[in-house]
């Protein structure tokens, strides 16, 4: 029967195969997946058998017949309703790639539909774009499409594996999805998947996939890294109240045309911003963009109240290296020393020109001060008791006045006269 059917396969292909159809169907798969080859027949047929060959069709090179069910590598199914036989090739292999026929049994001579089957590997991509991102925050992942995909379906799936990634979409053009959002720019022929609220869960390969009616779709990779805020290390700095402060804040290059904010918060989504922006409009915030790859925030006449965290950034979404994390704390002015405030007085042009006032004022007082005599001590004889030589007498003024009689050795032919008694060593001291 099989050499009767190849015989007439080699006779139709050399008259020009008058019985195949116009079409030759294109299949693609990948390697490791199974493939579906799908073939249409026409009215009239759906009872005959249907069959899958390789090559020349002949008795060995049928693969599968509507007839057969034990065969493991390929397994056929006739939808007669809808006039199509689907055969499946599981766990394809680089070898199955090649020339295939669809065959439907007639009298004399069967009918032929090519397939041609290209198998190809189950990765992506040449090149993959790395994205970082920081946790609790949000990311935005751009992907291009051809023009002729415009209307096309979109979609983004994780891993690596384009066979699956459609039916393991976390979102497509169609079917919006809890922490994902999609937005499609035709005019640039991008669309961007937002993701939000991330976790270090997220971090992954995803695929950007377009859906193609002419073969396999398109794909583009992506790697995201979400980065712990406990990791990110502010700047801390320190500024005096009445004075100011300035930091630098570097962005990557891609910003430079981006507009560039400051805003306060102890979180990064900076929920503080209408009071940012209240102190901004007092122009005690200057922001300038000094090159491409940095800019400089100045806060002048600093208050006790800026003490804080602020986060300046130069891009709306939260990404790894467009924001600068920094802790300002403001402290009161330190109060002068005497030494200082001396110096500074005297640093003054002003004071120069009193010096010569001053040492005039000190040499008159000194020369005054030198003139004042000490006050006369009275002591009252009659209430000096005498010890030892040694005498005790409180004066009138409060003070203890210590008296030690000279004990020189007196002549003993000369009359002791008690009117010129001499008194030496007279000390003064406080009254206990």
């Amino acid at each position: 029967m099989w050499s009767l059917h190849h015989l007439h396969f080699m006779l139709y292909v050399a008259l020009s195969c008058v019985t195949c159809t116009a079409d030759v169907i294109q299949v693609f798969g990948y390697e490791g997946r199974d493939v579906s080859v799908s073939c249409p027949y026409g009215g009239g047929y759906e009872k005959h058998e249907k069959y899958l060959c390789r090559n020349e069709c002949g008795s060995r090179d049928v693969l599968i017949t509507t007839s057969q069910t034990n065969e493991t590598k390929y397994s056929i199914y006739d939808d007669r309703r809808s006039r199509i036989f689907t055969t499946t090739i599981s766990t394809s292999r680089f070898t199955d790639a090649g020339k295939y026929w669809c065959g439907v049994t007639r009298d004399l001579k069967d009918v032929y539909t090519e397939v041609r089957l290209k198998i190809t590997p189950d990765s992506c991509c040449n090149s993959t774009t790395q994205i970082k991102a920081d946790g609790e925050g949000s990311v935005s992942i751009r992907c291009p499409y051809e023009s002729e995909n415009e209307d096309s379906l979109k979609y983004i799936c994780r891993g690596k594996q384009p066979s699956t990634c459609l039916q393991r979409a976390l979102i497509t053009s169609s079917r919006q999805s809890g922490r994902f959002s999609f937005t499609d720019d035709k005019k640039s022929r991008t669309f961007t998947i937002t993701i939000y609220n991330l976790t270090l869960e997220d971090s992954g390969s995803y695929l950007c996939g377009v859906q193609s009616d002419s073969g396999l779709d398109d794909f583009s990779a992506v790697e995201l890294e979400v980065k712990e805020w406990c990791c990110v290390i502010p700047k801390n700095m320190t500024g005096v109240v009445g004075q100011s402060v300035t930091v630098q804040c570097p962005y990557p290059p891609e910003d430079h045309n981006n507009r560039k904010f400051i805003c306060k918060g102890n979180k990064h989504d900076c929920r503080d911003v209408m009071m940012m922006m209240m102190m901004m409009s007092q122009n005690r915030f200057m922001l300038h963009d000094e090159s491409s790859s940095s800019f400089s925030v100045t806060i002048t006449n600093l208050e006790a109240s800026d003490t804080g965290t602020f986060w300046c950034r130069s891009d709306s979404e939260w990404r790894v290296g467009n924001y600068t994390q920094f802790h300002l704390s403001v402290v009161s002015p330190p109060l002068p020393e005497t030494g200082a405030v001396f110096y500074v007085l005297l640093s003054t042009p002003a004071a120069l020109l009193l010096i010569p006032v001053v040492v005039v004022l000190v040499m008159v007082c000194k020369h005054r001060c030198s003139k004042v005599k000490e006050p006369e001590v009275i002591v009252d004889r009659n209430n000096i008791e005498a010890e030892n030589n040694h005498e005790q007498v409180y004066g009138n003024d409060g003070f203890l006045i210590m008296l030690q009689r000279n004990t020189k050795q007196q002549n003993p032919y000369q009359e002791e006269d008690e009117s010129e008694a001499d008194y030496e060593n007279i000390t003064r001291t406080l009254d206990p």
